[in-house]
Parts: C-alpha cells; structure tokens; sequence
C-alpha cells in the first residue's frame, strides 16, 4: 500500500496578501522595487528593438539600451537593499 507524503504543510492565508509575500519572502517594498526594474527591462528590450540604421545613432542608442538594461538588473537584484536604507531610517546607527 502507498504512504502518503505531504509535499507541502497548509498555510493559513487568512491575512491575504501579507501572508502571501511572508510565504515567497517579500514584502511589498520588495515586489515594488521588482515590478519597477521589469517595467525598466522591458523599456531596455525595446530600446535595443528600435536601433536606427545609421551608425552613429545606432551606436549612441545601443549603449543607452545597454546601460539601462544593467540599471534594471542591478535595481531587481539590490532595489529591496537600496530603498530600505531610504524608507527605514531607524536602522541607521545614531552617532554619539
């Protein structure tokens, strides 16, 4: 006879959302400062789409595509860490 195997414990997602992002690790900060550098990405992607046929424009508008799409990496792998050094200024150290 088969055993059962639980995969997952059940969550109490009675709070909602709250509960939701304690669930994945993040908090709405989090998800902000994610959805800020997808939307970023994206707009990087379309950059690098639309490059002119002449080269020098084709050059300039590359590199700005590329800069901006590392800006969106850098902002989705350290946005959460950045502004929570902004939004919590408690965690600062007061000088004596």
């Amino acid at each position: 006879m088969l055993k059962k195997i639980n995969i997952a414990a059940p969550v109490d997602f009675s709070a909602g959302f709250v509960d939701f992002f304690k669930s994945i690790g993040m908090t709405g900060t989090g998800l902000v400062t994610k959805a800020i550098a997808a939307v970023i990405a994206v707009v990087a992607v379309r950059m690098l789409l639309t490059i002119p046929n002449d080269s020098k424009k084709a050059l300039r508008n590359g590199a700005m595509a590329v800069g901006t799409l590392f800006v969106a990496v850098i902002l989705a792998m350290y946005g959460s860490d950045l502004f929570s050094t902004v939004t919590n200024p408690t965690a600062v150290p007061k000088a004596n």
